[in-house]
């Protein structure tokens, strides 16, 4: 993760995404940007945060480790979102690791000296309520998509949100684990989409050759969602 010295850019961002609109205090002055590569992590499992981000360009995803050691996808960011309130607003909470899943854009707030600011700020907590909210129905759906819709369509979204530059990699235990199927299934809906041409094996993982294919198959799931992001 590093720091990005640009005004310029970072006037854009703040325009773009609406972050000031997020908060009643003034937050301008002490905002900072980071730039963190694929595969960064922006918060380390275990270890509080020292900044609450605003993610503005990019995907992240989130990840649990268990005491045995054993380690599961949680869930999923997609910009413009807050990462860290969590940790923000109750700091005895356990942080879990966020790591990038291509290269993301964030805006930063130092966690300790605004804490007390924002946990008073009405502006901040409704808009917080309101994402926490989406965040929930969002998992309410997608806990319906996989009791309702066959693997190949819920396995197709799921390599559109994690792929990075075309390139799908994700461990195949963690995807059977997140989508609640079995390890055999998985490879034999993998094996499907290689057959058909959708994916090609190599060995830092599978590039997508077909992503129209993958859209149609995502989009009979979740009509709403264009996956206009995927598209760049």
């Amino acid at each position: 993760m590093k720091e990005i010295h640009n005004e310029v850019v970072k006037q854009e961002l703040i325009l773009q995404s609406g972050y000031k609109e997020r908060f009643s205090v003034d937050i301008l002055r002490d905002t900072r940007l980071f730039e963190v590569a694929a595969g960064e992590e922006i918060v380390r499992v275990g270890q509080q945060p020292a900044w609450l981000f605003y993610l503005v360009r990019g995907r992240a995803r989130l990840y649990a480790t268990s005491a045995n050691g054993r380690v599961s996808l949680i869930d999923f960011f997609t910009a413009p979102c807050f990462i860290g309130e969590i940790e923000l607003v109750d700091a005895d909470h356990e942080p879990r690791a966020v790591q990038a899943i291509e290269a993301c854009w964030c805006l930063a707030l130092p966690m300790k000296q605004y804490r007390p600011l924002l946990l008073n700020d009405a502006t901040f907590l409704r808009h917080l309520c309101i994402a926490l909210s989406r965040k929930n129905y969002r998992n309410i759906v997608s806990l319906t998509q996989n009791q309702s819709f066959p693997l190949i369509n819920r396995l197709a979204a799921f390599i559109l949100l994690t792929q990075n530059c075309d390139i799908y990699r994700e461990k195949h235990t963690q995807a059977a684990e997140y989508m609640g199927v079995s390890y055999r299934h998985l490879l034999y809906v993998i094996a499907q989409f290689t057959q058909e041409g959708v994916l090609i094996k190599q060995k830092a993982g599978y590039i997508i050759k077909n992503k129209s294919r993958l859209l149609n198959l995502a989009r009979e799931m979740d009509p709403e969602n264009n996956f206009s992001e995927l598209l760049r």
